[in-house]
């Protein structure tokens, strides 16, 4: 029964093929074929458009890049990448940074941070940081980072590590800046428009900043969750597979060109006689502050888009 039905059912289609008039469907298809190319082809000159505007900005720091390539050819790749990273994120999201102050000059400090569905913002900061401050920001990335072909070289030269606490430790012993997202790929993914902080029970950093007695300073960039977006169907689903594969599973859309703002809060220093839950706890309420204080929620993407035309007049930026 099912083998007569099947063969019915081809007997069916290729009746249907012969039937079609191959020759016409060519003359259909060579018609419409300069109106596809029309509507495509343009998408083309914004694009090349984006990449000069890039090159240019990377152009104009060329005696910076060269001065930084004779002295070190490390220094200078990694100056160069963070000139087309600050031209990106200039020319795509009116990228602006309130509180770059408080990252010290120097000595050790830790950065911890909301993570977006991507962290482009924190990618903006520590090419901002690398140029204006002169410091390489090290930071602690998801293990997965690791074993992507083609990323282990990256990952050494702008000093991105798993990060145990001793590593951290010792990073920051050593008088360098150490940036953290406990909130991880979970938060990446499973986080939304209401911005709530996903960081569960880890408070390791926490342990590394009271042995280290380093400040922390809270970091949160206004509309990051507009800018990148993972989609609300299937989400139960998705968490529990994760939470088997720990893998970035979620897929990811928009790239739309909202503005981005990043604000660093009040340096919070660790007391010998906190516990590194009562210490996580802090700096997480530090972040939800800042989210209240910066954040309307739920986020709009349209909203986010109508600031990145008209600016926001209510906020002072630096």
């Amino acid at each position: 029964m099912f083998w007569s039905m099947t063969e019915d059912t081809l007997t069916y289609i290729w009746i249907q093929i012969e039937s079609l008039d191959i020759e016409y469907w060519k003359w259909v298809a060579w018609m419409i074929y300069p109106v596809i190319l029309s509507f495509l082809l343009p998408l083309i000159i914004p694009i090349l458009v984006y990449c000069c505007a890039i090159f240019l900005h990377v152009y104009q720091y060329r005696h910076r890049l060269r001065d930084a390539y004779v002295h070190d050819f490390w220094d200078g790749a990694k100056k160069t990448v963070a000139v087309f990273w600050e031209a990106q994120g200039r020319i795509w999201h009116g990228f602006e940074i309130v509180g770059l102050d408080r990252i010290p000059d120097s000595g050790p400090a830790m950065i911890i941070y909301y993570h977006g569905a991507l962290p482009m913002d924190f990618y903006y900061v520590m090419a901002k940081c690398l140029l204006q401050k002169q410091r390489q920001i090290h930071a602690v990335g998801d293990n997965f980072l690791f074993n992507i072909p083609g990323f282990r070289l990256m990952m050494d030269v702008f000093c991105i590590s798993p990060g145990t606490v001793h590593s951290c430790a010792h990073v920051l012993e050593d008088g360098h800046i150490l940036a953290i997202a406990p909130g991880g790929v979970r938060e990446a993914q499973f986080g939304d428009e209401y911005y709530q902080v996903m960081w569960g029970n880890r408070y390791g950093f926490a342990k590394v900043a009271i042995s280290t007695k380093v400040p922390i300073i809270p970091m949160f960039t206004r509309n990051i969750r507009e800018s990148l977006r993972t989609p609300g169907w299937g989400r139960s689903s998705l968490r529990w597979l994760y939470e088997k594969c720990r893998l970035p599973i979620v897929p990811i859309y928009g790239l739309f060109p909202v503005k981005l703002t990043t604000y660093f809060g009040p340096p919070i220093y660790p007391d010998e006689s906190m516990t590194p839950e009562e210490l996580a706890q802090k700096v997480k309420q530090g972040i939800e502050a800042l989210i209240s204080e910066h954040q309307i929620v739920p986020g709009n993407i349209l909203r986010a888009l109508s600031e990145r035309v008209t600016g926001d007049n209510d906020l002072k930026f630096n």
